[in-house]
C-alpha cells in the first residue's frame, strides 16, 4: 500500500484530532505492530505537526508483552520467561505510561493464530501481571486502539486484501464521529434508566441487573471504528443461560458454540465445542474471570459481517456482548479480574433483548 494512500492520512487525522484531541506540547506512545509502519508514519507527522513534545514509538511489543495480536517478541517471551519473569511487574513501561499524555495502540494482525498452542494457564497469570499497568494506562492516559489492515486479517474475514482495506477504512473514515455520538445519546439514556435485561434467542435466556449502574456512548474516543453503548452488570445479578453463534476468540484460539451456565452472577457451567478445557483455564485465572463485567449493545449498523475480529465485531448492528472479567470504573462496576473477554451474541435472526419487561429489540431492529 502506497505512503500516500489517502485513506491512510484521514484515518490518521481522525485519531489524533478525534479521539485522543491531542494539544500542543503533549507527549504520545505509538505502539504498534510494523506491517501498521504506514498508518504509524502518519500517525507521527501529525502529532509533530500538531506540536507534539515527544512521540516514542514502540514495534512489535508493547507494556503487555502480550496483547490481543500476535508478534514475535510477545512469543519469545512466553516460551522462555520464567515463573518470576512472568509474576515480575513491568516497571519501565509503567514509567512511561506515567509519563506519556495520549497511548496509540495499531494492531496489523501478521499471524491471527500465533498464540494458538500456547499454555493459556501462562498467558492468564502474564495478565494478571500487568492488569494493574493496563489500567493505568486506561485511567491515565488518553487513548486510542484501531487496526491497519494485513493480509491475514483478510484471510480471517473471507475477503481479499483489497475488499478488506475497503472495510478497515471505510468503517473509520465515512462515519461522522460527532453525529453518531448524538444520535447514540438517546439509547444512552434508555439503558441509564434500566434496571433489568433479559436476553432471549434459541438455547438463550439470561437475564441481569444494570441497576445503578452509568452508561457510556462510544463514538470514537477509545476504539476506531466505533459505535456502541455500554455498561456493567450488578455482579451477583446474572441468571440463566446464553449460547453464541458466533465463535469466542481469546489470543488466537477459537471457540466454537459457546453456552455459559449462571447462578448468583457466576459462571457455573462452560462448554464448547471445541478447546473446553482451555475455556475453563481462562476463566479460572481469579475470582472474578466468571463475572460479567461489561454489558454492550453494538450499534454500527454499517458493519454487518463477523471478521474474528473484536475491534470491529462488537460493533454490528443488532448484536450485542458480554465481557467475563473486569469492568469499567466509569461504569461503577466492582468487579476487578485480569481477564476481559468480550464475547459476541448475534440477535438478528430471532433474538429479543428485553429492558425493564419491555421488548426493546427484535431480530436485530431497535423497536424504542
Amino acid at each position: 500500500m502506497s505512503l500516500i494512500d489517502f485513506r491512510v492520512e484521514k484515518t490518521a487525522e481522525i485519531l489524533v484530532n478525534h479521539s485522543t484531541c491531542f494539544k500542543k506540547g503533549e507527549r504520545a506512545l505509538i505502539v504498534a505492530d510494523w506491517q501498521a509502519r504506514p498508518l504509524v508514519l502518519e500517525l507521527y507527522k501529525k502529532l509533530i505537526q500538531k506540536g507534539a513534545s515527544e512521540v516514542l514509538v514502540h514495534f512489535d511489543v508493547d507494556e503487555q508483552v502480550i496483547s490481543r495480536s500476535y508478534n514475535e517478541f510477545g512469543e519469545i517471551y512466553l516460551k522462555n520467561a520464567s515463573a518470576g519473569q512472568i509474576k515480575d511487574y513491568p516497571k519501565i513501561a509503567d514509567y512511561i505510561v506515567a509519563n506519556v499524555d495520549c497511548w496509540y495502540r495499531i494492531y496489523a494482525q501478521s499471524n491471527t493464530r500465533g498464540f494458538s498452542n500456547l499454555d493459556p494457564k501462562i498467558i492468564s497469570l502474564r495478565s494478571k501481571t500487568v492488569h494493574p499497568l493496563i489500567e493505568k494506562r486506561v485511567l491515565k492516559t488518553r487513548w486510542v486502539i484501531a487496526n491497519f489492515p494485513t493480509e491475514a486479517g483478510a484471510q480471517e474475514a473471507g475477503m481479499s486484501l483489497s475488499e478488506y482495506e475497503t472495510h478497515v477504512f471505510s468503517a473509520v473514515n465515512d462515519v461522522d464521529w460527532k453525529r453518531t455520538f448524538k444520535s447514540q445519546e438517546k439509547l444512552r439514556k434508555l439503558v441509564d434508566k434500566t434496571k433489568k435485561v433479559k436476553v432471549v434467542d434459541k438455547d438463550t435466556d439470561l437475564s441481569f441487573s444494570i441497576a445503578g449502574r452509568v452508561a457510556v456512548n462510544c463514538a470514537g474516543e477509545f476504539n476506531m471504528p466505533d459505535g456502541e453503548v455500554f455498561t456493567s452488570v450488578v455482579e451477583d445479578s446474572t441468571e440463566g443461560f446464553i449460547t453464541y453463534s458466533f465463535p469466542a476468540i481469546y489470543m488466537g484460539k477459537e471457540f466454537h458454540n459457546v453456552q455459559l451456565e449462571f447462578k448468583k452472577g457466576k459462571v457455573v457451567k462452560a462448554t464448547a465445542d471445541k478447546g473446553e478445557n482451555d475455556l475453563n483455564k481462562i476463566l479460572d485465572v481469579d475470582s472474578g474471570g466468571r463475572t460479567i463485567g461489561e454489558f454492550g449493545i453494538g450499534n454500527n449498523y454499517s458493519i454487518k459481517i463477523f471478521t474474528k475480529d473484536i475491534l470491529f465485531d462488537e460493533k454490528i448492528g443488532g448484536s450485542i456482548h458480554l465481557a467475563l472479567g473486569s469492568g469499567y470504573k466509569e461504569t461503577k462496576s466492582k468487579n476487578e479480574s485480569a481477564l476481559h473477554w468480550d464475547m459476541i451474541k448475534d440477535l438478528r435472526k430471532n433474538g429479543e433483548l428485553y429492558f425493564d419487561g419491555k421488548l426493546v429489540q427484535k431480530n436485530g431492529k431497535r423497536l424504542v
